[in-house]
């Protein structure tokens, strides 16, 4: 326990001082991370929120507004149907995800607007097609 700052004498003198008496004594010697570099994101402005923000990092989450995370998830979906194994499951991928587009659209929650359109059924399985049979023409048996 340190001693209370004795009146007259400068802060950061006071303070100096105690460091210095404290490494002396080995009190930093055995510390946890000593000799580290701090963690990253390690930012020195007050931010009440950074145990939740840690947190989802640790978790490996992050939080979208609605219309973008739709967007990634259409995005991952078109990359999906585009890799996928047969007609049929790339237009049951593209009719789900045009769904959610089009229900989106009709009631745009609060934030960015989503900006995209459903896609065209008929010109993804076109491109699945033609994708497919480079696939084959190449010699690789598989369409991923």
């Amino acid at each position: 326990m340190t001693e209370r700052k004795p009146p007259g004498i400068p802060f950061e003198s006071w303070v100096d001082r105690q460091i210095r008496e404290g490494e002396r004594r080995g009190e930093f010697a055995r510390l946890a991370g000593a000799g580290k570099p701090l963690p990253a994101g390690s930012d020195t402005s007050y931010d009440e929120l950074w145990w939740i923000k840690e947190k989802m990092a640790r978790e490996g989450l992050s939080v979208l507004p609605p219309t973008l995370a739709l967007r990634k998830e259409a995005e991952d979906t078109l990359a999906e149907a585009l890799a996928a194994p047969s007609e049929r499951v790339v237009r049951g991928l593209i009719t789900r995800i045009n769904a959610r587009i089009g229900d989106m659209m009709l009631r745009p929650p609060p934030g960015p607007p989503l900006g995209m359109r459903p896609y065209d059924v008929e010109e993804v399985v076109r491109r699945w097609r033609e994708r497919r049979a480079a696939v084959e023409e190449s010699g690789g048996g598989s369409a991923v």
